[in-house]
């Protein structure tokens, strides 16, 4: 059994990792904005959700000329929040090393990140200017059926309506899960670069957290094996790389006290 002062220790070493994670509310905030663009947009259109053809057309090139005019401002937005996340990994990464020595603070210092930090932005522009477009394509499949299944054109036109609230609700899982895959992947090029090729999977051990990610608390990962997160699927990825993963990766350097996750 660790003593009080070791599971204090834990706590602290985890909490500078999970530190890098609190971007997110940030950058969720910044989508939110394109999600209530994507309403105004439909309701200034069809107020009452009701489209015809004409409208329908409206509505799907006003979205996407909303998708293309947002290319420069997500890459501003994106680069905060990947910048935000750098930040706090080295921040993290600091604290390590002056536990550990000025060797380990050096070796940090030259980790290799730019690669990572370049395929992180370009997948931010990508998801954030997919909002309204994933909007528009929701409106049409919408009106498409209304024509031809036969519903009821008043609840097709709420859910035309609530597409708004739909962009939302993705705006948010894009925040939790980017951010925590930004910060994985920063966490994993520092940790390989210092040799360190295995991390302790945190789980937040909630209510909330899925059973397949539970079972993984604690267990010593491998950085080249990432291990099932969805038994029911086969999908494999790192603590706080999953969709809306609020896991966190929690770097060692030896290894060898820890059970290897299978």
């Amino acid at each position: 059994m660790p003593t009080a002062e070791e599971r204090r220790a834990s706590a602290a070493a985890r909490g500078r990792w999970q530190a890098a994670r609190r971007a997110e509310s940030a950058y969720a905030q910044q989508l939110r904005r394109v999600a209530r663009a994507v309403g105004d947009i439909i309701r200034g259109v069809a107020p009452d959700g009701v489209l015809d053809e004409g409208a329908e057309r409206s509505i799907l090139d006003l979205l996407e000329q909303y998708a293309e005019l947002l290319t420069p401002w997500a890459e501003r937005v994106g680069q905060r929040m990947i910048e935000d996340v750098a930040v706090r990994n080295f921040q993290a990464w600091m604290a390590v090393s002056r536990e550990i020595g000025v060797a380990l603070r050096r070796e940090i210092e030259t980790a290799p990140t730019g690669e990572e930090m370049r395929a992180a932005l370009a997948q931010q522009v990508s998801l954030i200017t997919s909002l309204p477009r994933d909007a528009a394509e929701r409106v049409h499949h919408l009106t498409t059926e209304a024509r031809f299944s036969g519903r009821r054109a008043e609840s097709i036109a709420e859910e035309i309506l609530a597409t708004g609230d739909v962009t939302r609700s993705r705006a948010n899982t894009i925040a939790r899960t980017e951010v925590g895959r930004t910060g994985t992947e920063l966490l994993k090029a520092r940790s390989l670069h210092i040799g360190a090729e295995t991390y302790i999977w945190t789980a937040v051990m909630d209510v909330d957290t899925r059973k397949d990610h539970a079972r993984l608390h604690g267990k010593l990962i491998r950085w080249d094996r990432p291990p099932i997160v969805d038994r029911r699927s086969g999908r494999r990825a790192h603590a706080g790389a999953d969709i809306n993963c609020r896991c966190t990766p929690h770097p060692v350097l030896d290894p060898s006290m820890f059970e290897l996750a299978a």
